[in-house]
């Protein structure tokens, strides 16, 4: 197959949108947790580390969980193309409101909000997308395409935290969240621009109900019904018997946290049960279940980096470059970084290797997490250096970065080809939000882990640190040694489909 067709035209149009769109969740993620924290007398909210950690974890978790209904609505009603333009609408709307807050923690809040909304239309439905312009069972180009998005992704993951955590951080958090909103901005005029030329037969209102009879339909209406049900007595019984408090930050946390694995497991069990699912189907949808819970548990250390090792960096790193201190929020540009260098060479091997070799997702999937671990593993000996009351060489972070980086190339932009090529046809969007899903658990897993990595008192971040490398390396092993009986059990030994649908 030829480079046209592996990097068709709408892709850069996506590349584009993407970016820009990243560059606003970004740059506003690069300074939320500082200034939460930061005194009131310099702009900040002024709170605690714990509490600031658990709405960071609340804020992200939000955004990525709405993903499922933002999935749903494109499958049904809206088609992608209206849920990317709605959604980058709210996006735009959230930081402005962010920027003229001011003292107003409400408008603040609600700024999030609108935010969290637009994020849950956009990310599924522009993955969809991208899909879109792929035959089912060209895996190596694929990967290659979505790994090619991934680093506009990036791109504008270090543009948002260069600027925005500058502006931040030296000019007031303000201006920093103003200039996210020009991003999003920029991000909308591209996707209609490109909406009309490269896009224009793609992502269309649907054009059939997704329920083959009545009777799916009443299925899917008892099991929506029961979901939604469950969730409810599951944090009242929680709230009642103690184990959450809904008038903490943390309480409120943990209810999510329960909200989302409730919603997670049910949304699955509907599909697969009442979705009309032929055998295969089921098969697959049990291989994205794996690769869902694997993702949660990847996300879940890698999303320190907006918080524990953003304060990591904030309060026990030497940022000193002469007389210029490096800000706190850079450091995430690291990962962004790493992602730009080293996309090229991730999405190359992986053409290389589907015209010689099958590596399996699962082991992709474990060699991730493994990677993550180490990253870790690499800060065990820093965190010793700091609970000396000595701060430490950036050389720690950096290397941390670089690995998890590594490991972000081997599943995220996996994940996301492997997604859109397994799931059944008529639930692509809505299987690109469960997708999304593992995100928002291993985002409010990395707020509630990082509300107990308290900087002031590194003693504790030694262990920390080694209980999350022992864990993600432990289940990266298992991955991998299953992933030939896994592969043979759930696809027949070969990730390749059998019904084939050229791109249209």
């Amino acid at each position: 197959m030829s480079t046209s067709v592996k990097y068709p035209p709408g892709l850069v149009a996506l590349f584009f949108v993407e970016m820009w769109e990243r560059f606003s969740y970004y740059g506003m993620r690069a300074i939320l947790i500082l200034f939460l924290v930061d005194q009131v007398q310099n702009g900040g909210l002024g709170l605690t580390t714990a509490d600031a950690a658990a709405i960071y974890g609340l804020y992200t978790a939000s955004a990525y969980i709405l993903a499922l209904p933002g999935g749903w609505i494109a499958d049904r009603f809206w088609g992608c193309k209206r849920a990317i333009v709605v959604g980058g609408i709210a996006i735009m709307l959230g930081h402005i409101l962010l920027a003229i807050s001011g003292f107003a923690a409400a408008i603040f809040f609600l700024g999030l909000v609108c935010i969290a909304v637009g994020t849950g239309l956009l990310k599924p439905n522009i993955s969809t997308l991208v899909g879109q312009l792929y035959d089912k069972n060209d895996i190596g180009g694929r990967d290659a395409g979505f790994s090619f998005f991934y680093m506009g992704i990036n791109i504008g993951a270090i543009l948002g935290g260069l600027i925005a955590g500058y502006l931040g951080e030296n000019w007031g958090w303000h201006w920093g969240f103003g200039a996210a909103a020009v991003a999003m901005l920029f991000g909308l005029v591209n996707f209609l621009y490109a909406g009309r030329r490269s896009l224009r037969d793609k992502g269309g209102v649907p054009a059939v109900h997704h329920h083959p009879d009545s009777a799916t339909g009443r299925r899917d209406q008892i099991f929506t019904g029961i979901i939604g049900g469950l969730v409810v007595v599951l944090v009242a019984a929680a709230a009642v018997t103690g184990l959450i408090d809904l008038a903490s930050a943390p309480g409120l946390a943990k209810a999510m946290g329960l909200i989302i694995v409730t919603v997670a497991i049910g949304f699955f069990l509907n599909i697969f049960l009442a979705g009309d699912l032929t055998g295969p189907e089921k098969l697959r949808m049990i291989v994205l279940a794996i690769l869902f819970v694997a993702a949660a548990l990847f996300w879940s250390g890698f999303e320190q980096a907006g918080s524990s090792l953003n304060l990591f960096a904030n309060d026990l790193t030497q940022r000193e470059l002469g007389s210029f201190t490096v800000p706190a929020s850079w450091f995430q540009n690291l990962n962004a970084l790493f992602i730009i260098l080293l996309t090229p060479a991730f999405a190359a091997f992986w053409i290389y290797a589907e015209q010689r070799w099958t590596i399996p997702v699962f082991v992709k999937f474990g060699a991730a997490l493994i990677a993550m671990g180490l990253g870790y593993l690499i800060l065990v000996p820093a965190a010793q250096t700091a609970a000396t009351g000595m701060k430490v060489s950036a050389l720690f972070l950096i290397a941390t970065y670089l690995l998890h980086t590594v490991g972000e190339l081997l599943l995220s932009p996996v994940g996301l080809s492997t997604f859109s090529r397994l799931a059944p046809e008529r639930f692509t969007s809505q299987m690109m939000g469960f997708w999304f899903v593992a995100s928002s658990l291993g985002n409010l897993m990395a707020g509630l882990l990082a509300a107990g990595m308290d900087t002031e008192h590194a003693a504790g971040l030694q262990d920390a640190f080694m209980r999350i490398f022992m864990t993600s390396a432990a289940f990266g092993v298992v991955l991998i040694l299953l992933a030939r009986p896994l592969t043979r059990w759930a696809l027949g030994g070969s990730e390749r489909l059998e019904e084939t649908a050229p791109a249209q």
